[in-house]
């Protein structure tokens, strides 16, 4: 390789020598008056380090964007923006002339890097966060520090000294962030451009301040990815099934425990829909993405604020339906989005996706008549029962850890029997064998419905004796 080949390393100094020559650094402030003997008041100068780093910096929008993420991929760990927001640090601290100070008896080699590991740093979070790989989730209760791996916690071998440490990471993040956590509102979430989102509350709100990190991992689930040994969700004739599924445009639902892969399994069928095909997500917070993963899906992605009318997730419906959607895919559906989403599903969007939170796919039905009554309207919740297994939740799917692979380990048909909910088992998976029966009990609306759809997927399962003559 020629030297000019060569990749560089980065520089903190060159970093802000390239700053200061393009005239992107602030102007530099009065420098702080000393108190005597020459002593820097500690807690000032964090303070306005702070400040510093957190004001919008650039010409246009667009830059001041790209610095605010700059400084929050800084503050959540990633290594090229730590390197060069230590560098506008070590800038600012030249042009105040307090190079030379020291942060009393701290280990650091600058007064920059002991302003850096203060103002910006995450403290022992960030030796957690040097082992990536497999790293889904940092939960943080009180001093205490969870890591998730492949869907399990498990107690760090960190831990912070103090909780004044946890709060001082809040007030970092939400600082950074144009947020704000304090008595007032003791609660906060921050929401990377990359996905990675950081929930956090307070004393009063909660026991003990927490904090917890879920990293967005840009990954492409299709079905097929599924099937592989690394994953082991399903095998191939479960995704030969799935895809016969999404053609007949049945509507859909999945349920699971927390980290089981719902949300990697609804990208999974999703990725599967023809691409032409009109496709509406509605979220309270954007998990999905589908549009980065799939650009070229003709997806409108809407991020529903609960606390906002004129943004929630009702007027995100009414808007959604007007845009002449296929398909509707609906995160999860909580208390008030139920009526809405039932609505949507009985008039013509054939085909759509969501998740609710129930213990069997059996309960779906009723947990969602129950959510559709809270509004008060006076309906009958057996006729709207049946109209929901009917018509909303025409297959379930069930989603758990079997061991540490995420399993779909039940496929279902809804259907409306004897005055009561029945799920007609179309898949289940036998934990003892490792492997996936089909018993293939599909309703005879069912059958003409696949047929209708997917002629070769119906002579397929006729062949194997799924539907007698």
């Amino acid at each position: 390789m020629a030297a000019d080949d060569r990749p560089t390393r980065f520089s903190a100094a060159a970093y802000a020598s390239k700053l200061q020559a393009e005239g992107e650094m602030p102007a530099a402030a009065a420098v702080l008056r000393m108190p005597e003997g020459g002593r820097l008041d500690v807690q000032e100068l964090k303070e306005e380090a702070r400040q510093m780093l957190a004001a919008p910096r650039g010409w246009s929008e667009e830059e001041r964007r790209k610095y605010a993420e700059k400084l929050n991929r800084a503050v959540i760990g990633f290594p090229q923006e730590r390197s060069e927001m230590l560098a506008v640090l070590s800038d600012w601290v030249m042009k105040k002339r307090l190079q030379h100070y020291a942060l009393g008896p701290m280990q650091y080699g600058t007064l920059a890097e002991a302003l850096f590991a203060e103002v910006i740093g995450l403290n022992v979070l960030e030796l957690v966060l040097r082992d990536r790989e497999g790293l889904e989730e940092v939960q943080v209760v009180g001093t205490r520090i969870f890591e998730v791996r492949d869907g399990k916690a498990y107690p760090s071998v960190y831990r912070f000294d103090d909780i004044s440490q946890v709060e001082r990471i809040q007030q970092n993040l939400v600082l950074f962030n144009n947020d704000r956590i304090n008595p007032r509102k003791r609660w906060a979430e921050v929401l990377l451009l990359d996905g990675s989102r950081v929930t956090m509350t307070g004393f009063g709100f909660t026991a003990q301040p927490t904090l917890t990190i879920r990293f967005y991992t840009v990954r492409r689930f299709e079905l097929e990815t599924l099937c592989r040994p690394e994953y082991r969700t399903i095998n191939d004739e479960i995704r030969e099934l799935l895809g016969a599924l999404i053609r007949s445009r049945f509507n859909m639902v999945v349920i699971g425990a927390t980290n089981t892969g719902k949300t990697h399994f609804i990208k999974a069928m999703i990725a599967a829909m023809p691409d032409e095909e009109r496709i509406v997500t509605i979220e309270g917070r954007y998990e999905l993405r589908l549009a980065k993963d799939f650009p070229e899906k003709n997806v409108i992605e809407y991020e529903a604020e609960e606390d906002d009318p004129l943004h929630g997730s009702r007027q995100a419906f009414k808007l959604a339906l007007r845009q002449s959607p296929q398909r509707i895919c609906h995160a999860e559906i909580r208390d008030e989005d139920a009526n809405i989403y039932v609505r949507a599903c009985t008039r013509g969007h054939e085909g759509s996706i969501t998740s609710v939170h129930a213990n069997a796919l059996e309960d779906v039905p009723e947990t969602i008549t129950d959510m559709c009554m809270l509004d008060g309207r006076g309906m009958n919740p057996t006729r709207l029962t049946k109209r929901i297994a009917e018509m909303v939740t025409q297959i379930g799917f069930e989603m758990r850890m079997v061991g540490d692979c995420r399993k779909l380990v039940r496929i279902g048909e809804f259907a409306w029997e004897g005055g009561d909910v029945v799920v007609r088992d179309l898949a289940r998976y036998d934990d003892s064998r490792d492997s996936w029966e089909l018993p293939l009990d599909f309703s005879a609306r069912a059958w003409e419905r696949i047929r209708r759809a997917d002629s070769a997927a119906f002579e397929r399962y006729r062949r194997k004796g799924g539907l007698s003559d």
